[in-house]
């Protein structure tokens, strides 16, 4: 899967213990109903958000993660990660202008 859109936010890097780090940020799509998309990188990864700005378009490839979690209580609760794995530059196509005479 893809999302393309620009960058909204970059978080700093999170060190979660000697075995996992991650790093959060935020795409926001171009659409009608534009949507702000936060997603994730994880381990190795969490490097690959350094050589783009905020502001700037991205083609950015993710996978979608699930799991569960039972407490102490016996429920369960069930949570989804946005775990992005590339991120590409690109140049999004202007929408024509209305007042274009074509």
């Amino acid at each position: 899967m893809n999302v393309k859109g620009k960058i909204k936010v970059v978080e700093q890097t999170i060190v979660v213990n000697e075995k996992f780090r991650k790093r959060a940020f935020v795409v926001v799509t171009n659409e009608t109903y534009p949507q702000e998309i936060a997603m994730q990188l994880s381990q190795d990864k969490v490097d690959l958000i350094d050589k783009f700005s905020v502001g700037q378009d991205v083609d950015v490839s993710i996978n979608l993660r699930g799991r569960s979690w039972t407490g102490d209580d016996g429920v369960t609760k069930y949570f989804n990660t946005i775990e992005a794995w590339k991120i590409d530059a690109f140049t999004a196509i202007p929408e024509p202008s209305k007042d274009m005479a074509f």
